[in-house]
């Protein structure tokens, strides 16, 4: 006898069967229960999830001669012939081949014959949006006034392809994807009932990949198990199967791409591909990586936001705390797009190096997130620094600059002495550096007029003496309203506090005011230039 794939072999023979669509099921059952069954049906969903297996159970139960609460019982002639598919009450059209109208008309005058056994014809027709216009429209009439003895089930994967005229005469309902456990636990029952001895961490693999399809998930486990035959099915051999990569080298990965390693992340992309990892579902799983660090470092039951083992849960929490939110969205960010480029490319690998490059390099990009990760790859040099200064060492033949850790010569004598200069301004604090980095993503948090006015208004501080206070200078005269109501200080203040976890005194006044206080621009790059003895270029949208 020839091998039947697991999702033919059980796909439901009644509604108890069907698993992850209860409310679904339920509905269904009442209706039959209590004889309120409608003339035209609608399951959309997406792929799956069970549309035509609850359709066929459907059609057993309202032709079952002995129905039990509802569900076929699976014994009378009737579910006999309609479960071998000899039943001439079941008729199942696929409209992607038969989408025309002289099919449409074939039903037409098929409906008009009553069933020689049973009290239903079931019409199920499958994928109804390939239908053409002119088949919908001929449609349109059998399908407001069927004979008593007919039923019509459409189903589909592109509702929003269904002409109104349709939808407005069916009962539509919405097969839900399948949660992962739901997977699981079907499949775990599955390889109970087969005698494979699987590993937990292999189904939940498994259940991830199919994305809420219980076929998908029989089929790729069908075909893990066809691996090694009569062997335990592992979490490794799924993997090497399925062509995917185990979270740890995620993990290698985003370090590389942290350290702006473009050599290493490439090697590591070399490595995978030399395994035999597809191409695609490695930018698809690094992005449900980087995805899971981002919920567990941003939510407040990390547990719960993500579906992992502990152990995983516990190795996630540690890498989140060594990378910021925005470096993680911009992250995500580029690999979707690339996801989605790689739809319709040939050169594949080339476009994903691409891809890690630009992950090393934000300075590639101009986005808000990209200059983020600048500023943050900044300041980790300007704490190298900090932690290593330089020394200015004089001797009898001039000044000259020495490294302080290795004490290496790395300037020249100085020949003449620098004019004397005005002292400076004292720097402004980190906070007000911070807040004047990122003023226009603070600026679009809020609306209305305050948001208008603080578009044109100038972030300041006290130069004299390095308060961290900041003092917002409106170009407007309009904003006089914003000085004089303390409601707005407060919630710039509350907005700072929410946002950064600081807390900075708040000042508006208008420009041109007479003031005491010698206000001067805060400057992002300023104490970098003094740090690093260079000049820096501040790019600005």
């Amino acid at each position: 006898m020839s091998y039947t794939a697991l999702y033919r072999k059980f796909r439901p023979d009644s509604f108890e069967e069907v698993k992850g669509q209860e409310h679904i099921v339920t509905t269904l059952k009442n209706q039959i229960k209590a004889q309120r069954i409608g003339h035209a049906y609608l399951f959309c969903g997406t792929r799956g999830t069970g549309k035509t297996s609850v359709a066929k159970v459907f059609a057993k139960a309202v032709n079952c001669e002995h129905p039990i609460d509802g569900s076929p019982c699976g014994t009378c002639a009737m579910c006999r012939e309609i479960a071998a598919g000899t039943s001439m009450n079941v008729i199942e059209i696929d409209a992607a081949s038969n989408n025309g109208v002289d099919n449409i008309r074939e039903i037409r005058e098929e409906v008009t014959y009553r069933p020689t056994r049973g009290r239903y014809k079931v019409y199920i027709i499958d994928e109804v949006h390939m239908l053409s216009t002119g088949a919908f429209n001929a449609l349109l009439k059998t399908l407001e006034e069927p004979p008593s003895y007919v039923i019509f089930i459409l189903a589909t994967t592109e509702v929003h392809k269904i002409p109104v005229t349709i939808l407005s005469r069916c009962q539509r309902y919405d097969f839900k994807r399948i949660t992962v456990e739901t997977l699981m636990n079907r499949m775990q029952e599955l390889m109970d009932h087969e005698q494979v001895q699987v590993e937990e961490k292999a189904l939940r693999y498994i259940a991830k990949a199919a994305d809420g399809a219980m076929r998908d998930a029989l089929s790729l486990l069908d075909q893990c198990i066809a691996f090694h035959p009569g062997e335990v099915l592992t979490y490794d051999r799924v993997l090497e199967v399925l062509g995917a990569v185990d979270t740890e080298v995620f993990g290698k990965l985003l370090q590389k791409i942290l350290q702006q390693d473009v050599t290493g992340s490439i090697a590591l992309l070399e490595d995978m591909i030399i395994l035999g990892k597809e191409i695609g579902q490695f930018v698809t799983d690094f992005t449900w990586y980087l995805r899971n660090l981002l919920l567990v470092k941003t939510s407040d039951e990390p547990s719960e936001a993500v579906d992992v083992s502990t152990e995983q849960l516990r190795e996630l929490q540690q890498i989140s705390e060594n990378v910021e939110v925005d470096t993680l969205l911009r992250y995500i960010r580029v690999l979707s797009e690339l996801s989605n480029q790689l739809r319709y490319t040939t050169q594949r690998r080339v476009l994903v190096e691409i891809g890690l490059v630009k992950l090393c390099r934000p300075q590639m990009e101009v986005s808000q997130d990209a200059l983020l990760e600048r500023i943050r790859v900044l300041e980790e040099k300007l704490e190298k620094w900090e932690s290593n200064p330089p020394v200015l060492m004089t001797g009898q033949t001039g000044a000259a600059f020495y490294n302080g850790a290795s004490g290496n010569k790395e300037g020249a004598n100085l020949q003449k002495a620098a004019p004397k200069k005005e002292k400076p301004p004292m720097a402004a604090p980190e906070d007000l550096q911070r807040i004047r980095a990122e003023w226009k993503t603070l600026v679009g948090q809020t609306d209305g007029m305050l948001k208008t006015m603080l578009n044109t208004a100038v972030p300041k501080y006290n130069g004299v003496t390095g308060e961290n206070k900041l003092y917002i200078e409106f170009a407007n005269p309009l904003a006089q309203n914003y000085v004089d109501r303390p409601d707005a200080k407060h919630f710039m203040e509350e907005l700072i506090a929410a946002r950064y976890g600081k807390s900075v005194e708040v000042e508006m006044r208008l420009a041109g005011q007479d003031q005491n206080q010698a206000l001067s621009e805060i400057s992002v790059d300023e104490q970098i230039r003094e740090k690093i003895h260079m000049d820096v270029i501040v790019e600005e949208e």
